[in-house]
């Protein structure tokens, strides 16, 4: 029948993009095609010399290779024994915020100490929190540093081996209490820098730059960001971005993939970016974890996303400020930030409005369906701080969505319940022009005409459900606002798939089973009510597509088994909701609704011709 074959269309599309979405919705943003590779260095014409602050000079150019000055080791395996013993080794400022706990290096003022004091590796309460920065001592080494780049010729400035002097007693970093550094090069020139910190994942530095010299010196700051190995959980999905990423002021948002840059050769492994206006920031992109160098927002830079491997695989996004000259005498102030932490929207979107930082928000990778996805996170944001519960917060969006998209979907099972009032004329034509299938078609096509029927109208409610669901999935993988969520029962946590199987019997069994065959309980769940809603409609009269109607929801549950149980948990109440919908409309337009007919003709055998 006319109906079957479109709703097997229907069936058949929702899992060709069920397969091919990772294709479709590749989320990373698109990055130049080539770039050439800039000049090392270039030379301006300086201003009109201001006498407090002195001109502006060149934009000293990320570097050819790394751009720390430690002389690395070959790095070991860490340990927790091993990485305290390094720690121990080093002479250290401590950091203490409601979100983090550390400390920070005082060879070079470096970041390689951060731990994440509220969020853990599981969901297990003994687990360890998430150590997000580590010593370049180990393979695991991540590290965030802002230094100084000098453009006069025998001008030494702090490096990655200098050693900075606390200034005052203060040596814990609080978001009530900064530490203050100095730094004399013996040659005349003294550096004052003051660590401060807010509440959340976001270091200030205010670097004071005093020229007792007799001739005014030329320099500007750099920052950089560099890790040794890319996360071990790291995602293969397209979905997601992670690697280098950076805003690069008027030009937008430039990523690469960790992968991209270690495979290629030579000058391939450098994507250099030369004189960025509009402001900007570079950095290293995971799931949940992001850390980020960010210059004063008025100022030009230059930055490169580079590998190396000559001593250690070494990932590095850098960037260098336009330089200033420093009048004899005078004092010149550079102002950089350091972020180190989880991707929280709110606390990113809050960073970028308040404090002007471009495009901050986009180290959320939203992807193309971002104008979906968002506001949908917002919304089941809204939602879960007045109930508590993501998951709860899930059925209700499923509701409001229910609720917005009644018009379309009421449309749609009226013209569903309507094709089912004129099948008897619809056979009727069949038989009549059995040997003439043009006029059979015309036929079918007057009808539909004269009765104001859509033949594809049970499409619709699906096509429409598939940017919402890869909304939802978008929201439920890259959001860490979810992440270890419970729901009820044996959920935990909504963005990791369900933790049973009914191969075990969900548990009772006292047995592992492969992770292939680990299809727990809510896809069980919500394959019954993808069953129960196929078998609202006739069963096709030709046997290819019956067996494939029948064996549609087992594949789709067995496909669901991996996905977040977040996900799984709304497809099976948007499917319980649609069959309530569609019964209340098919018996308000008198059409018979066919379930409880399908579902006995499974269990009454049928009597041989």
């Amino acid at each position: 029948m006319e109906y079957n074959r479109n709703f097997f269309i229907a069936i058949v599309l929702s899992m060709l993009v069920l397969l091919g979405w990772n294709y479709f919705f590749v989320a990373a943003p698109q990055n130049q095609d080539a770039r050439q590779e800039a000049e090392i260095a270039r030379q301006m014409e300086a201003n009109q010399q201001n006498p407090a602050a002195g001109g502006m000079g060149q934009i000293p150019a990320a570097s050819a290779g790394n751009v720390s000055d430690v002389q690395e080791k070959p790095a070991i395996e860490m340990t927790g024994q091993g990485r305290n013993e390094v720690l121990a080794g080093n002479a250290r400022i401590a950091v203490d915020t409601p979100e983090l706990k550390g400390s920070i290096n005082l060879a070079g003022a470096r970041f390689d100490d951060l731990s994440l004091k509220n969020y853990r590796v599981t969901v297990a309460g003994d687990s360890p929190n998430i150590e997000l920065l580590n010593p370049d001592r180990f393979r695991e080494g991540y590290i965030a540093e802002v230094g100084f780049v000098g453009v006069t010729n025998g001008l030494r400035v702090p490096d990655s081996n200098t050693l900075w002097q606390v200034e005052g007693a203060n040596r814990t970093l609080t978001p009530q209490n900064p530490v203050r550094l100095v730094f004399d090069n013996g040659a005349g020139v003294v550096f004052h820098r003051t660590i401060s910190v807010d509440d959340k994942y976001m270091f200030t530095l205010e670097d004071s730059v005093e020229n007792k010299t007799g001739a005014r010196i030329l320099l500007g700051t750099r920052g950089l960001v560099y890790r040794f190995s890319p996360p071990k959980e790291a995602s293969s999905s397209a979905v997601l971005h992670e690697g280098f990423i950076g805003s690069m002021g008027d030009r937008g948002m430039e990523t690469e993939s960790y992968s991209k840059l270690a495979d290629a050769k030579g000058k391939d492994r450098r994507v250099p970016f030369e004189d960025v206006t509009g402001g900007g920031w570079v950095g290293i992109t995971d799931k949940y974890w992001a850390v980020a160098v960010i210059p004063a927002q008025n100022t030009r830079f230059s930055a490169q996303f580079s590998f190396s491997d000559r001593v250690n695989p070494r990932y590095q996004s850098e960037l260098r400020a336009e330089a200033v000259y420093v009048q004899p005498g005078m004092q010149q102030t550079f102002t950089s930030r350091v972020f180190a932490g989880a991707k929280q929207v709110d606390v990113l979107d809050g960073y970028e409005s308040r404090l002007g930082i471009r495009h901050f928000g986009f180290l959320i990778d939203w992807g193309r369906l971002g104008f979906i996805a968002k506001p949908m996170f917002v919304l089941i944001d809204w939602l879960f701080k007045m109930v508590g519960n993501f998951g709860v917060a899930i059925l209700l969006v499923t509701v409001i969505l229910k609720v917005f998209l009644f018009p379309l979907a009421n449309k749609s099972y009226k013209s569903m319940a309507r094709m089912k009032t004129v099948q008897p004329a619809m056979m009727e034509i069949r038989e009549k022009y059995a040997d003439d299938k043009t006029r059979q078609q015309q036929a079918i096509m007057e009808l539909y005409k004269r009765e104001k029927i859509n033949p594809l109208a049970g499409c619709w409610p699906l096509l429409v459900q598939f940017p919402i669901f890869f909304a939802l999935y978008k929201v439920l993988y890259i959001t860490i606002d979810m992440r270890h969520e419970p729901f009820f029962g044996w959920i935990h946590d909504l963005t990791a798939p369900d933790p049973t199987s009914m191969f075990n019997l969900f548990g009772l069994l006292p047995f592992d089973v492969p992770s292939f065959l680990a299809i727990g309980a809510w896809p069980v769940i919500m394959g019954i009510t993808m069953f129960l809603q196929m078998r609202m409609n006739p069963t096709p009269p030709d046997p290819t597509q019956a067996m494939i109607f029948t064996w549609m929801p087992v594949v789709f549950t067995w496909m669901m088994a991996a996905f977040p149980a977040g996900l799984v948990i709304y497809w099976a109440w948007n499917n319980t909701l649609s069959i309530i919908q569609q019964s209340i409309i098919m018996k308000s337009q008198g059409a018979k609704i066919e379930l409880f007919d399908n579902l006995k003709a499974l269990f009454v055998r049928k009597p041989k011709a």
